[in-house]
């Protein structure tokens, strides 16, 4: 329960900074994150299928 209020406090916080932001800095770094998560779930999804083959 703990940890539930402190990830809603950071999300509150970090969307908050993000609206005091430029768009165009928002998007730029909404971009980035996508492109991270991306890369994660491929490189996570080609680890699995090399786990799962041996």
């Amino acid at each position: 329960m703990l940890f539930l209020v402190a990830a809603l406090l950071l999300l509150g916080v970090v969307m908050g900074t993000v609206a005091h932001a430029p768009l165009d800095f928002s998007i730029a770094v909404a971009a980035v994150i996508a492109v991270w998560l991306g890369v994660f779930a491929l490189r996570e999804r080609h680890a699995r299928r090399r786990a799962s083959t041996r």
